[in-house]
């Protein structure tokens, strides 16, 4: 099954690449959740259209994301979420609140679809989450989740 992406899948590619996959993992997973849509003659202006919205929001060059790297992995991120007994949050820490606790903490945007946080996080401590930079840079940011005051 031929499928252009839509949103980056690890792994597979980035958001409009034309891919080669399996029936049922196209069919069952990628296109049900929004990854990718079915490719198509006419499929190739949608392509065109995220591959340049893609690059207006990709670091330009390697030099300039390995700068990035060295600043984010500088300082540890903090997170304030409200928790209950235990100290469980209500909830999980998503990559968008963590876009955002960098954004306050460092001044720097990071996308939110290039954040990784592995498993959900769901309880006070320290993380380490992976930001994909450039596809040949990735930062390990140290996430401190701390209770709400």
């Amino acid at each position: 099954m031929k499928l252009i992406l839509t949103q980056e899948v690890t792994g597979l590619g980035a958001p409009g690449d034309v891919v080669e996959v399996k029936d049922g993992y196209g069919r069952n997973y990628l296109v049900p959740r929004g990854l990718g849509t079915q490719w198509t003659k006419g499929g190739e202006k949608q392509v065109a259209q995220i591959r340049a919205a893609r690059a207006s929001r990709e670091i330009a060059s390697l030099e300039e994301a390995r700068a990035l790297k060295a600043r984010l992995e500088s300082a540890p991120v903090r997170f304030t979420a409200r928790t209950g007994a235990g100290g469980r949050l209500f909830g999980a820490v998503t990559p968008a609140d963590v876009a955002e606790a960098v954004k306050t903490t460092t001044g720097l945007d990071v996308d939110r679809r290039k954040v990784e946080v592995g498993n959900p996080i769901r309880a006070i401590g320290s993380y380490t989450v992976q930001v994909r930079l450039h596809p040949e840079v990735s930062a390990s940011i140290d996430l401190e989740v701390v209770p709400q005051a």
